[in-house]
């Protein structure tokens, strides 16, 4: 788990390309959906997990730059980087290359853990929070990322 972890390999789906030939704005968005969704399973929350638990992941607010062009059968991998985490959230920084090892998209992420019988936000079950702490020590010594933690906007000169 040192640095960013892989989470998924997908080809870029023709369904996902748009009509300047490329994969769709939208598309990147759903490939770090599923993403996360992988992410879930790493730290336990997979159906019988948040069936056993009676809770869910959230997404708050994510932050999506493109950056290259991604085509139609194009392998793409998607990893992941814990930035930090409390007691009921994480800071999640994804990465999508391509097949040349370039970074295609980057996403940076706010979860959120919701007890999901009263819906409200509610801290990580044990075991969760013990397997976020584990991919948290072997996260810390990585680098942040250059694009984590920018805000949109317009220079002015």
């Amino acid at each position: 788990m040192m640095g960013n972890k892989l989470l998924l390999n997908e080809k870029v789906r023709s369904e996902w390309v748009d009509y300047n030939g490329h994969m769709n704005d939208a598309a990147y968005a759903a490939v770090f959906s599923l993403a996360v969704d992988e992410l879930m399973q790493v730290i336990g929350l997979d159906k019988k997990g948040r069936e056993a638990h009676a809770y869910t992941i959230y997404t708050l607010e994510t932050h999506l730059s493109y950056l290259m062009e991604a085509k139609e059968g194009e392998d793409i991998r998607v990893t992941y980087q814990l930035l930090d985490h409390d007691a009921k959230r994480m800071h999640v920084y994804f990465v999508m290359t391509g097949s040349t090892e370039e970074e295609l998209a980057v996403s940076e992420q706010m979860l959120m853990g919701i007890n999901t019988e009263t819906g409200r936000p509610d801290a990580f079950p044990a075991d969760i929070r013990s397997n976020l702490e584990e991919i948290a020590a072997h996260h810390q010594e990585a680098e942040t990322p250059a694009r984590a933690g920018r805000k949109i906007g317009i220079n002015k000169k």
